[in-house]
């Protein structure tokens, strides 16, 4: 009963705001376009829309096929260019989403290889830090995921790629740097930066302070890891990031590392794939790629090449 067509209708009526504007992008005459919803009203038994003059307004069936259409289309048009790149004998693109701010640098270590493997693939790289990983996964937005918190989902596999000790940044002179580990309750008095994340997904909180039931006396969020650090130096603030991040810093600026807790907060850094992508080539090489830098990368030399 849905065609493809009626998502593309509603989806430009939504974008260009009028039917005209809309047969326009889709190349449609504007009774074509209005022959297509009608008979989709017939077939459904129920409106899709409404008229206000020279625009439309969508009934409430209409606005839950529009929401289709914005998480069905984008998945189509993926399918339409892998079968091009197919056809042309390349893949075309690897999209990566990133939930491991810090490991941006890493990432490169492997592109760079990986492109010149790769000369027809191309790679685009998502990193927000509201970015909701394996919703974009799922809905075919990204082809690999890189995060430190894998999820059990059906259709979803991980693979570890490297394990990394998350720490606390403090400076030099600060109290907490005489300490063998810092605690939960050292933190209460402080000011903890972090990216912009949701307390509920940073290390720091989960596996240190609300356990304790302790809180910063302020959390304040940073979207450079550069600015954070010089505040960090500065002793504006201390900051939970991987220690080889921290490490690579040192040299510049006068911080030290300290473990969180007594037993410290352990992490792994994983590469999340849609299960029924496995055996694409392309991806198989980026994994294979990230898979040789497994357990005994040398953050030292990435990070200053």
């Amino acid at each position: 009963m849905i065609e493809r067509i009626h998502l593309s209708i509603l989806r430009a009526i939504d974008r260009e705001g009028s039917l005209t504007a809309a047969a326009r992008t889709l190349h449609l005459s504007q009774s074509a376009l209005s022959h297509a919803i009608r008979k989709l009203e017939r077939r459904s038994g129920t409106a899709i829309w409404s008229r206000e003059g020279r625009r439309v307004r969508l009934t409430a069936a209409g606005e839950h096929l529009l929401a289709a259409a914005n998480r069905l289309l984008p998945q189509l048009e993926r399918v339409d260019d892998m079968l091009a790149d197919y056809a042309s004998g390349t893949y075309g693109s690897l999209r990566i989403g990133m939930e491991c701010h810090p490991c941006y640098r890493w990432l490169l270590k492997v592109v760079e290889p990986y492109l010149s493997v790769w000369p027809g693939v191309d790679v685009d790289v998502v990193q927000q830090f509201q970015f909701g990983g394996m919703a974009a996964l799922f809905n075919h937005e990204i082809d690999i995921l890189v995060t430190p918190d894998p999820l059990k989902k059906k259709g979803v596999q991980f693979e570890p790629v490297f394990d990394y000790e998350q720490v606390l940044a403090v400076s030099a002179d600060h109290p907490l740097a005489s300490h063998d580990a810092v605690q939960a309750e050292d933190l209460a008095g402080e000011t903890l930066l972090s990216y912009p994340v949701d307390p509920s997904r940073l290390d720091v909180y989960v596996s240190l302070l609300t356990p304790a039931g302790v809180t910063p006396h302020r959390h304040k969020t940073v979207e450079s890891t550069d600015i954070m650090l010089q505040m960090v130096a500065a002793r504006r603030g201390v900051a939970a990031l991987p220690r080889w991040l921290i490490e690579e810093y040192q040299p510049q600026l006068a911080i030290v590392a300290r473990p969180l807790g007594d037993s410290g907060i352990a992490k792994q850094i994983h590469l999340g794939v849609r299960r029924g992508d496995r055996g694409l080539p392309a991806l198989e090489g980026f994994l294979e790629l990230a898979a040789a830098h497994r357990g005994g990368f040398d953050w030292g030399a990435a990070l200053k090449s």
